[in-house]
């Protein structure tokens, strides 16, 4: 029940930003303005897989990564029912982020992206909320796979 908990409130979390900034454009206000140093909002429409990556037109191969990108979700649910602990957790995340994007992926046919992180005139991909938790449970998912390898060497 916690799963399901942390993927609605990474779901809707994600949504409700979204919202926020193409309801902000739908009334006219430019969406390109600083909150930081380091942080402004600009809103893009990445039609590619995570960052910008692999972007694509609508067209038969955009509905075929979108397609495979379901799948993935399908094969991540499946791991969620079969993992424990910390793992389910990080898991929840990934598939709560990855929903997200699903959805704008079907509904708009791209995902809004917002979130312009940079340093001086170096600027990072441009993302969203989905994306950060995705980003989290990975590297999440990975260190615990290296801690417990390490663990595992020990042993033998």
């Amino acid at each position: 029940m916690k799963k399901i908990i942390i993927i609605l409130t990474i779901f809707l979390t994600d949504r409700l930003s979204k919202i926020y900034i193409l309801n902000l454009q739908s009334e006219g206000t430019d969406i390109d303005f600083y909150i930081l140093p380091f942080l402004n909002v600009y809103l893009v429409w990445n039609t590619g897989i995570g960052f910008g990556l692999i972007s694509l037109e609508s067209g038969i191969y955009y509905h075929i990564l979108s397609f495979i990108i379901f799948l993935v979700n399908l094969l991540l649910v499946y791991l969620l029912v079969k993992s424990k602990g910390a793992y389910s957790y990080l898991i929840a995340m990934v598939i709560g982020g990855s929903l997200g994007n699903l959805f704008d992926r079907i509904y708009y046919y791209a995902v809004p992206d917002f979130i312009d992180f940079h340093i001086g005139s170096f600027h990072w991909f441009i993302f969203n909320v989905s994306d950060i938790f995705i980003t989290i449970g990975l590297i999440g998912l990975i260190f615990m796979e290296i801690f417990n390898n390490k663990k595992n060497l020990k042993n033998v």
